[in-house]
């Protein structure tokens, strides 16, 4: 096949991936089909190959873009959280929150504490792990909420701004 060929193709299959929406396959098919052709694979292996690349790409976008709908006011993971420095949080507890089975029983997970004691960095894990589990993510601090989400008794004391953050599933 010569040059020219491959190329007039190669224009065709990302000009059929337009319409259907299959920029990874766009993308990669080329690469892709040499590859097969040097390891011998089958039609129906390079195929597999190509979907799964597709498949894993539209996945990754999926994450990037949960995570930026819900407005992390940066993000951070629990794995870059020092959990030697912060003894006094029980690792365990955040790890098994990170699994997310608060979400489904619609649990509520409130962060309270003083200033710079990890609240933020830990709320944005948990909602980053949320995220990956393809759950929807709204990230809020308390001054923000409406009146609705804290309402204080004559007994109790609002805690100060900035003392308390949440992260919310919003669906699926």
């Amino acid at each position: 096949m010569s040059a020219d060929t491959s190329k007039m193709q190669a224009a065709a299959i990302r000009e059929l991936c337009k319409p259907l929406r299959l920029p990874t396959v766009a993308a990669q098919a080329v690469r892709l089909a040499e590859q097969a052709a040097r390891e011998k694979q089958s039609h129906i292996c390079f195929l597999e190959t190509l979907l799964s690349a597709e498949v894993e790409e539209r996945e990754q976008n999926a994450v990037a873009r949960r995570i930026k709908e819900a407005h992390f006011p940066k993000v951070k993971t629990l794995e870059e959280f020092d959990f030697q420095s912060a003894q006094h949080l029980p690792a365990t507890l955040i790890r098994h929150l990170s699994e997310g089975g608060y979400i489904g029983r619609t649990e509520p997970v409130l962060l309270l504490g003083e200033a710079g004691t990890g609240k933020t960095h830990l709320a944005t894990g948990l909602g980053v792990a949320a995220c990956r589990q393809r759950k929807r993510v709204r990230f809020t601090r308390r001054r923000r909420w409406s009146m609705s989400w804290w309402k204080p008794d004559r007994t109790t004391t609002e805690p100060r701004d900035g003392a308390l953050d949440a992260v919310r599933t919003v669906g699926d």
